[in-house]
This record gives C-alpha cells, sequence and structure tokens, in this order.
C-alpha cells in the first residue's frame, strides 16, 4: 500500500472531522480521549506512505499550523516529511500555513506522538480552525496538494 491516511477527532461540529471525511471515505476519526488514543492508534494498519492528523485549534481563523514535533514525557520525535514544501504547496493553494516546532500539551500532540512513533516519523499534525472559521473549499485545496 502506497498511500496516505488522514486522521480527524470524532464529533459531529469537529472541523477535522469533517475535513477527513471530505477526503476519503478511508479516513480515521480517533476518540476524543487521551486514555483511548494509544490504543486507537496501536490498531491502525501500517503500510502507508504519509499520515495526515488534522487537529483544531480555536486559536486559527484562517490559516492552518503544521506541526514538526509532538513531546511526551520528555521525549521529542519530528515528523520525518517535508513540512516546508508542505507549508509552500498550501500556501501556492491558497490557504495561509505556519510552522511550529513547540510541541502542545494537548490531545492532538498526544496522537501525534503515537503516530509519530508508530509509523517511523512518516506522520504530521495539521492544526486547523474550529467549525466557526471552516471553509468548504480547504478538502479541494487538500486534495490539490496532497495528492
Amino acid at each position: 500500500m502506497n498511500d496516505s491516511l488522514w486522521i480527524g477527532f470524532k464529533g459531529r461540529n469537529n472541523a477535522s472531522a469533517i475535513l477527513v471525511q471530505s477526503l476519503s471515505p478511508r479516513c480515521f476519526l480517533l476518540t476524543n480521549s487521551f486514555a483511548a488514543l494509544g490504543k486507537e492508534i496501536e490498531g491502525i494498519k501500517t503500510g502507508y506512505s504519509a499520515v495526515y492528523l488534522f487537529g483544531v485549534d480555536k486559536n486559527l481563523k484562517d490559516s492552518f499550523r503544521i506541526e514538526e514535533a509532538a513531546e511526551k514525557d520528555g521525549i521529542r520525535m519530528e515528523t520525518r516529511l517535508d513540512t516546508d514544501g508542505l507549508r509552500k504547496r498550501l500556501g501556492a493553494a491558497g490557504i495561509n500555513t505556519e510552522l511550529s516546532g513547540n510541541p502542545t500539551k494537548y490531545l492532538c500532540n498526544e496522537a501525534y506522538w503515537h503516530l509519530l512513533q508508530k509509523f517511523d516519523g512518516k506522520a504530521v499534525l495539521i492544526h486547523i480552525p474550529t467549525i466557526k472559521h471552516y471553509d468548504e473549499s480547504w478538502s479541494a485545496k487538500l486534495m490539490q496538494v496532497l495528492q
């Protein structure tokens, strides 16, 4: 298998769930629980060329933020995907995007850490705005950039 996996978080009004479901019927939605994340990610099959995790950040309004690293229990893991290239491609498609090397302490970081470990660094976390600022054009733009 040489394709990508799209992951978001469950919730009818969760922008990440809406986005990944619009990208592929083969997406995966994680439970919004620290306790469940590890087991759910453990159950995901491997073999993907890249894993794209989308999480929501209420501080974003009209841009995305690509997280370059995750941290758990003092252990920092970094993505092996080309985040600067991804940022540039998203920008060219009309999505303002910044890079961040400062992991948060929230659920997205926890999921990202587990994904980086499971997929040998071939995962990336992209924070997007909440449903209040959701833009339906993101799906087409992401498909253009990530295919």
